[in-house]
């Protein structure tokens, strides 16, 4: 069986927007209020028209407190299989909440984003306004590689000439 490699490749910024626009399984770290220290939220995540990462949520959810208290986030973008490439994305946020349009058109472009087109946009538009959501808007200033598990490098090497 062959061994797996562990990888980090640094992306430009629009090869980082190309990788996270199929992937929507996220982690949203946001500073605690409390004392400062990391609280994760698991997310569907994706990427607007400006490169802004994108999260409906709703105004009571910690992710949300907490970035308005610091705008000061990370995101790690999954791949589907678990074992496959991520990247950790760090930026700041801004959080908007219905019935404000612009948190109700964010909402319709994290939509398509992520799931294409709706069958009925004015119904969505009232169920996003009805239900009380906001959006996280993240602009990524900083991100590191996009990495894959496995052996380092020279751990490989090392194992192959030792067979």
């Amino acid at each position: 069986m062959p061994r797996s490699v562990a990888t980090t490749d640094r992306p430009s910024h629009d090869e980082l927007l190309e990788f996270l626009a199929d992937r929507h399984h996220a982690i949203v770290i946001t500073a605690r209020q409390s004392d400062g220290r990391p609280q994760a939220s698991p997310v569907t995540a994706g990427v607007d028209t400006d490169g802004r990462i994108v999260v409906a949520t709703y105004p009571q959810r910690a992710k949300t407190a907490n970035a308005r208290a610091n705008p000061e986030v990370s995101v790690v973008f999954l791949s589907d299989d678990f074992g496959d490439a991520w990247v950790q994305v760090d930026g700041t946020a801004e959080v908007l909440d219905t019935p404000d349009e612009d948190a109700v058109e964010g909402l319709v472009e994290y939509f398509r984003c992520i799931a294409g087109e709706h069958d009925d946009w004015d119904e969505y538009r009232e169920a996003m306004v009805r239900q009380g959501k906001s959006l996280l808007r993240i602009m990524p200033d900083r991100w590191g590689p996009i990495a894959t598990g496995g052996f380092p490098p020279e751990v490989a090497e090392r194992l192959d000439a030792q067979e």
